[in-house]
């Protein structure tokens, strides 16, 4: 079990870490609206600047601790609570717009493996 625990916070871990540092500027089927890059994707949604930086900051800092949650397993909950909280507004963004339901597949993928986290 402790093996699948660790399995799931790293990918979760990689998975935010791809999108706000490697494929942040970058275009996805998933992003909302049209959007072709990260900036664009949250304008779409109609928010500021300085919340799309507050989001990455607060999704990556949630990534980190799961990965020092490796160690210190006291922090791998708070974190998966965080992120998970955060994918229910991401998936609340996307039905803000409209956006099909392809697109809020990876958000409710990572707020189950989240909840997962959480139960386990």
């Amino acid at each position: 079990m402790e093996n699948i625990k660790l399995l799931i916070q790293l990918i979760i871990a990689l998975g935010i870490f791809n999108v706000w540092i490697i494929n942040f500027g970058k275009k996805s089927k998933y992003r909302g609206g049209n959007a072709s890059n990260m900036s664009e994707e949250f304008k779409t949604y109609g928010f500021q600047n300085w919340f799309m930086k507050l989001i990455g900051f607060l999704k990556l800092s949630m990534a980190i601790l799961l990965v020092v949650g490796i160690w210190y397993t006291n922090l791998v909950e708070i974190a998966a609570f965080g992120i998970g909280t955060l994918m229910v507004g991401a998936i609340f963004s996307h039905l803000k717009i409209d956006d099909p339901f392809i697109k809020s597949i990876p958000a409710l993928l990572m707020l189950i493996l989240c909840s997962i986290l959480i139960v386990l």
